[in-house]
């Protein structure tokens, strides 16, 4: 559960496991890129499923400012290409922390015709730029540092496209934004333009995104071996008419990892496993320490692999630099020394990762080694609990440590805020797969709590505790042995429950390795099971044996305390009752079909009775939780009382959702 204090932080409380579907938002690196090329293109773009956050939203109002037509109606976003130029000429523009909008804009409006201001927040003007504007002003660009030489703010003016030369040559070892950058403004010079990369390039699946997106709006480049990029001089862009914005692959990784943690399972919805985006290819990470990944159309799941620590691991992660910041924490949960390497790019991002990473881990008790441009990070014995983790303004150190919390520990995650870069619903989302709500159905004898606790978790895809049987299978023992039980004292009550192995799965009740599902129905058992459910000491003992059977995404519980005392956090809470004439008939149907020769009137008294003994006993009398919704069965169906229990669990899911809007107002 997520528990938010104003703008401050949230605290993540030790779940109970995590499971669950959620749809992840659209990609930002996708976003960012589409709405820059529909800008560019001849004609009109219609895109769906764009990411709403402050990356995106600086991108949107400075294409703005350049006077691109732009419409936002519900979640599709409308942008009339300027194929001949910007209308507008002249614009100070703030693009906050977007590496993105900063690296792809400053070589798009190099090329073009303009006097353009680009200013940022004050971690956008520690973020180095000089590579990429020098490689721009040895080609002809005409670019000052307002400021900070190698920093923003920058002056861009614009000139003629012809006095460029077209032959580029860019580091490949900085940063891939400025590659892309430079080749999604190439053909607006209207020439052959040819970029080499020196040296090794890093992150190329994102250059490949942004190749693959170029061919979707008409440009191909040749692409010589990642060392040589041509562009032809006839190209230009040309609108799809539409296009559909994946689901990001780097946000998802959060919910792949919770799925690996987990001894339940977390499916993604809006992503492909064969999606453009590099990230996807944790997916493979994963699998290798034992995570079970299964895919379908616009689906991916991820499970366990059971084990109680994943493997140590040694990787090159330069080929999804974004979703090792979620592998750093994942080694918390390793068997062993792991080594992140070739992530030297971290240190040029929101923040500089490397150090930031390596601080917030030891934390939590590991030891961190931080190397120009690697980590390796011995996993301690025991996760420390209660660590307040500092977010650096950086969007992937908040989500990528929110992950601790499945260890069993609760973390408190500082400025958590920043995540409205690229994820602005992402403690909503997460939370929603670390909720083990409980939906507990109390009520008398014969209500017909366990068949409507069944088939309302048989609607909800939950588990079911029916804690009945628990007591009837006791109470069938109590009879059975020959000793002498005193049920009041915990000498006696203790090596009795010890000495009892109760399992109950699939509808059967095990006892003692006998199947006793039918016996334990039988009346001499029914009333022997309210003599030992009276028991204080019986209770107590069956307390944390009840409470162990919660997990995610949630519980259905009948008895005849389950909000009262076993789960009084229950998220609904109802008292199921019905007439004592038609609870007797219930059971009368129920003995007949047994070929038992009962009648009607002593079955009335008898229910009476238990009712009578049940709210009078001393300890967790039977009785209605202040909270609870009370639902008189006696004229309805079982359909229609466990539809209408999900319908309360529907609104009450409903309105417990977005309690951490707050923070991010």
């Amino acid at each position: 559960m997520i528990t938010a204090n104003g703008q401050k932080s949230v605290e993540i409380a030790a779940p109970f496991g995590s499971n669950g579907t959620i749809s992840v938002p659209g990609s930002k690196s996708i976003s960012n890129r589409v709405l820059l090329l529909a800008a560019l293109s001849e004609g009109t773009t219609r895109i769906k499923g764009l990411l709403k956050s402050d990356d995106t939203e600086v991108m949107l109002n400075g294409l703005s400012q350049l006077g691109v037509g732009i419409q936002q109606l519900g979640d599709e976003v409308t942008v009339r290409g300027c194929p001949l130029g910007f209308p507008n000429q002249s614009a100070v523009m703030f693009l906050g922390n977007a590496g993105t909008a900063v690296r792809s804009l400053v070589p798009v409006l190099s090329f073009s015709k303009g006097h353009y201001v680009l200013k940022g927040v004050p971690r956008m003007y520690e973020r180095p730029i000089r590579d990429q504007v020098e490689s721009l002003v040895e080609h002809g660009a005409d670019i000052t540092y307002i400021e900070r030489e190698g920093f923003l703010p920058l002056e861009i003016r614009g000139g003629q496209q012809s006095k460029f030369d077209p032959i580029f040559e860019v580091r490949g070892n900085v940063s891939s934004q400025y590659l892309s950058g430079l080749l999604l403004s190439a053909p607006l010079l209207k020439r052959r333009v040819e970029i080499r990369v020196i040296g090794d390039l890093v992150s190329k699946p994102y250059v490949k995104m942004t190749l693959d997106m170029m061919s979707s709006f008409g440009v191909e480049v040749v692409n010589k071996e990642w060392r040589e990029f041509v562009i032809d001089a006839k190209v230009e862009y040309r609108s799809p008419g539409a296009y559909v914005v994946e689901g990001d692959a780097s946000s998802a990784s959060y919910f792949f990892a919770a799925g690996l943690l987990s001894n339940q399972r977390v499916s993604v919805t809006n992503i492909e496993r064969d999606s453009i985006q590099g990230d996807i290819r944790f997916l493979d990470v994963l699998e290798n320490l034992g995570a079970r990944v299964e895919s379908g159309p616009g689906r991916i799941t991820v499970r366990s692999s059971g084990r109680r620590r994943i493997p140590k691991f040694d990787l090159d992660l330069n080929h999804i630099p974004d979703a090792a910041m979620t592998l750093a924490v994942l080694a918390l949960f390793a068997d062993g020394e792991c080594h992140l390497r070739n992530i030297g790019n971290w240190r040029v991002k929101e923040t500089d990762r490397l150090f930031a990473m390596a601080t917030e881990l030891r934390k939590f008790g590991a030891t961190v080694t931080e190397g120009d441009a690697d980590l390796l990070i011995k996993p301690p014995t025991n996760i420390n609990s209660g660590v307040c983790v500092a977010t650096y303004d950086d969007h992937r150190m908040a989500m990528s440590f929110s992950l601790v919390a499945l260890s069993g520990t609760a973390v408190t995650i500082l400025e958590p805020g920043c995540v409205n870069k690229t994820f602005p619903s992402f403690f909503q989302y997460f939370d929603s797969i670390l909720r083990s709500h409980v939906i507990s159905i109390d009520g008398p004898s014969g209500s017909g709590k366990g068949s409507v606790a069944k088939a309302v978790a048989l609607k909800l895809g939950f588990d079911y505790l029916d804690s009945g049987a628990i007591y009837r299978a006791i109470g069938m023992a109590f009879l059975d042995c020959p000793d002498d039980i005193d049920l009041d004292e915990s000498e006696s009550v203790e090596p009795f429950l010890n000495n009892l192995d109760i399992q109950i799965s699939s509808g059967h009740v095990m006892l003692n390795g006998k199947d006793v599902t039918s016996l334990i129905r039988e009346e001499r058992v029914s009333m022997a099971a309210s003599r030992v459910a009276a028991s204080a000491k019986v209770r107590e003992k069956l307390l944390g044996l009840q409470r162990l059977v919660r997990r995610a995404p949630g519980l259905v519980a009948d008895g005849r305390d389950m909000g009262t005392t076993v789960f009084p956090d229950s998220l609904v809470k109802v008292y199921l009752t019905a007439s004592a004439e038609e609870r007797a008939e219930r059971r009368y149907k129920q003995l007949i079909d047994q070929g038992k020769d009962v009648k009607m009137e002593g079955l009335v008294l008898e229910m009476k009775k238990r009712d009578e003994d049940d709210m009078s006993r001393s300890h967790s009398p039977l009785k209605r939780a202040r909270s609870a919704t009370e639902i008189d069965s006696t004229d309805m169906t079982i359909e229609e009382v466990s539809s209408a229990i999900v319908a309360l669990y529907e609104d009450a899911l409903n309105n417990s959702i977005g309690r951490t809007d707050l923070l991010f107002s």
